[in-house]
């Protein structure tokens, strides 16, 4: 009875506000509510889906998702597998959990002020002669591979990961299956291309996917350090939803709507075909 009590309550306060903005939103983008509405219509939604802007902004954000994704597993994956004694004892045990006490506006500001041709980065190279003015420093900020919002979300994700697979790697007893592999013939590179990195990334692959999620909707960052176009989706979102414009509210609502079904429908997806995904005690 207190489970199913509790389970109602959560739902009822995570589940309905989600579900209830959702209606909002399509009932907007469809036309039946809103300032300008006139009656039903999928007028919003068909230049919504015609337009190019959406698709390169869907592209550019899934872009930056996974090329953070991949530096951040590299770099986590490659730290705790040379060293995971540090990570358990030492000062490294209490840096890792620096960057995280950071805001994502606070590590954009930080990125800026060392990647652009007025920073910190810049100047080091012109003091150092390799550069005969500031204005000949490349552009790494609000540039068209998003270099800087790649480097911000890779310094707050990467601690993320560290921790997790640090704490993996003890529950999952791998020093004893190194030790194992390494008994029976193993190479080193065997052991950790075959053993230790699959253990890892099937263990948090669920942990992964919602990382993805999270970037390709990450605001504040690509707000400040991105272009206008192409941007990535949450800013091309609040860009026509703020606009002087009320026309383009109603493609703002229409294209968060397709967002959301898009991501639903790739969890379902995983779901119906691999259940497991989701149970990574489960997985082996």
């Amino acid at each position: 009875m207190i489970k199913k009590l509790s389970i109602a309550i959560f739902i009822l306060i995570a589940a309905v506000p989600v579900l209830l903005g959702l209606g909002y939103a399509l009932m907007y983008s469809l036309g039946l509510t809103g300032i300008l509405s006139e009656g039903f219509t999928t007028t919003h939604w068909e230049e919504t889906l015609i337009t190019t802007t959406f698709w390169k902004s869907l592209g550019f954000s899934l872009y930056i998702a996974l090329v953070v994704m991949l530096i951040s597993l590299f770099f986590s994956l490659w730290i705790v597998i040379s060293w995971i004694k540090q990570l358990n004892k030492g000062s490294l045990s209490y840096i890792t959990y620096l960057p995280l006490a950071f805001p994502a506006i606070v590590m954009a500001f930080f990125s800026f002020q060392l990647l652009s041709k007025s920073g910190f980065m810049s100047r080091v190279v012109y003091k150092m002669g390799w550069i005969d003015s500031l204005e000949q420093f490349p552009d790494w900020t609000n540039d068209e591979f998003g270099i800087s919002i790649i480097f911000s979300l890779c310094l707050l994700i990467t601690p993320f990961f560290i921790i997790l697979y640090s704490n993996l790697y003890q529950n999952e007893r791998i020093a004893e299956l190194k030790a194992l592999a390494i008994t029976l013939g193993a190479k080193p590179s065997q052991v950790i291309f075959k053993v230790i990195v699959p253990i890892l990334l099937k263990k948090s692959a669920f942990t992964i996917m919602l990382f993805v999620i999270f970037i390709m909707g990450t605001y504040e960052i690509p707000l400040l350090l991105g272009r206008q176009n192409p941007s990535m989706l949450s800013v091309f979102i609040v860009q026509k939803l703020q606009k002087f414009n009320l026309a383009d509210i109603p493609q703002a609502y229409a294209i968060a709507v397709i967002y959301i079904l898009l991501i639903a429908s790739i969890i379902a997806l995983v779901y119906k075909t691999r259940p497991t995904f989701f149970n990574s005690s489960s997985s082996s």
